[in-house]
């Protein structure tokens, strides 16, 4: 019996080792699209990255500089472990990694930073991807972009976001604090519209319309005749990534206008129009000197993800964006509170702005970002993360992917050395006044109140042009002084 069952198991390993070499050998076959493979692979790294977590601290004294100095080793050890995990099982893995990567001010930085290689060393080969996007000449002599999606995708997709969905409620079990079903949340609800490349053309279309009054802003053209759900075709657009500094300053482009167009641009889309591009990477953003007039443009790429915020939403953001800007502290607490914050609307507000607490209350515009504060905020993001993780998990889903764009235009901005000033905030003001203003309008058929609803509106405007133009004059001054003492100085040293 014993000599039947070693037979048995022999000629088992042999059948198994063989269709492995098999699988391994075929170009037309991947292990990690078949399900026992993805499946067992993120079981076994959220195993050892929970493991980690249980035994690494445990000798160690809460809150202690060794037990700091671990944690972070521990953080980084597990943000490597799954940005391997989202590169070997790819497609939407990739997609939630690329995610997590975005949220700067969220997460601690050993995730944030580790993550954000998958905006741009992701897997290429065509059986890895989501999607592909490829360079081509039409018949007639256009010269398009193709997007293409791999065809397992839509099926892989469902069954990854169950595979987490389970994984997040398993980890919970062990670390009750720690509330992550925002992002499975997410990703249910985006991914399929992230994969209907049909319905990537029509927000293209939208917010080129929305946004055409900026002729800085342009949206490659969809050919309809060409594209299906899983094909797009579109007009090819080249240029430098908006990041690239270098790419800049040999194309004479400047970073400060192109900060300024990038702040614009995305006030108008969250404040007056409520639709919102909610993927600006550094890939999904170039900018360019136009071939004909040499005028800088932006190029807006990747469609897919769009977050359209309801009216009350949208309004509360505005006035809680009124508040920050103004130092209105009684509003930041109404405000942030209606927005689904409750006693964690301070915490609510910093993740917003990623200034601390102080320099809200003293004032976002005006007291600028310091190095020294910036790295405070990064750290805390780790002692706070049980507070973010329920913060997140309370506020209106439209909220998550807000935070997501805006921690990705403050990457563009830290890449630029343009962090939002005064000025950035002012425009940011001007757009919240314009959707306040536009929605008393509508709520009113009085012709007289109306003018007044404007006039207010008119003098708004006319208090922050004026503050404005203060700033410019006290930066002339400033500028003058400086001038002056150089002048008086380099004589001296002759």
């Amino acid at each position: 019996m014993a000599r039947r069952a070693l037979k048995l198991a022999s000629w088992t390993s042999v059948a198994l080792a063989a269709s492995g070499i098999c699988l391994y050998s075929n170009k037309y076959l991947d292990p990690s699209d078949f399900g026992a493979v993805r499946v067992g692979r993120a079981v076994a790294t959220t195993a050892v990255i929970s493991y980690d977590y249980l035994t690494s601290l445990k000798s160690v004294p809460y809150g202690s500089e060794e037990y700091l100095q671990l944690r972070s080793k521990v953080h980084l050890r597990s943000a490597r472990r799954l940005c391997e995990l989202c590169c070997a099982n790819r497609g939407t893995f990739i997609k939630v990694g690329q995610h997590l990567g975005a949220l700067d001010y969220l997460l601690p930085e050993e995730y944030t930073s580790t993550l954000k290689v998958l905006h741009s060393q992701a897997p290429q080969s065509s059986m890895k991807e989501v999607r592909q996007v490829h360079k081509a000449v039409l018949r007639d002599g256009r010269t398009v972009a193709v997007k293409v999606q791999h065809p397992k995708v839509q099926a892989q997709s469902s069954k990854d976001i169950l595979l987490m969905e389970v994984l997040v409620l398993a980890v919970k079990q062990l670390f009750p604090e720690f509330e992550f079903m925002w992002l499975v949340d997410e990703a249910k609800k985006n991914l399929p519209l992230e994969l209907d490349f049909l319905n990537e053309g029509r927000n293209a279309e939208k917010v080129a319309q929305m946004l055409k009054h900026f002729d800085f802003l342009k949206v490659p053209r969809i050919y309809w005749e060409l594209s299906t759900k899983r094909v797009l075709l579109m007009e090819f657009v080249d240029g430098g990534q908006v990041n690239d500094r270098h790419y800049m300053e040999r194309n004479k482009i400047d970073v400060n206008e192109i900060s300024r167009h990038l702040g614009r641009m995305y006030s108008e889309m969250i404040f007056v129009n409520g639709f919102v591009h909610c993927d600006p990477h550094p890939g999904n953003v170039l900018v360019r000197k136009q071939p004909d007039t040499g005028k800088v443009e932006i190029v807006l790429l990747d469609h897919g993800l769009y977050q359209a915020l309801t009216e009350e939403f949208r309004l509360d953001y505005c006035r809680l964006w009124q508040s920050l800007i103004w130092t209105d502290m009684q509003g930041v607490r109404k405000y942030g509170q209606r927005l689904g914050a409750g006693d964690l609307y301070p915490l609510f507000a910093c993740m917003l702005t990623a200034r601390s607490w102080d320099a809200v209350n003293r004032g976002i515009g005006q007291t600028p970002v310091t190095a020294t504060e910036d790295s405070e905020i990064r750290n805390h993001a780790a002692n706070y993360l049980p507070q973010i993780s329920q913060l997140l998990n309370r506020v209106p889903r439209q909220m998550l992917l807000i935070f997501k764009t805006n921690d990705l235009l403050r990457g563009i901005e830290a890449a630029l050395g343009t962090r939002a000033s005064a000025s950035s905030f002012l425009n940011m003001s001007r757009c919240c006044i314009k959707a306040l203003a536009a929605h008393k309008k509508q709520k009113t058929r009085s012709l007289f109140r109306r003018a007044r609803i404007s006039l207010r509106e008119s003098f708004s405007l006319w208090k922050i042009n004026l503050h404005e133009l203060v700033l410019h004059v006290k930066g002339l001054r400033l500028t003058g002084w400086v001038w002056a003492l150089l002048c008086w100085l380099l004589p001296a040293s002759h």
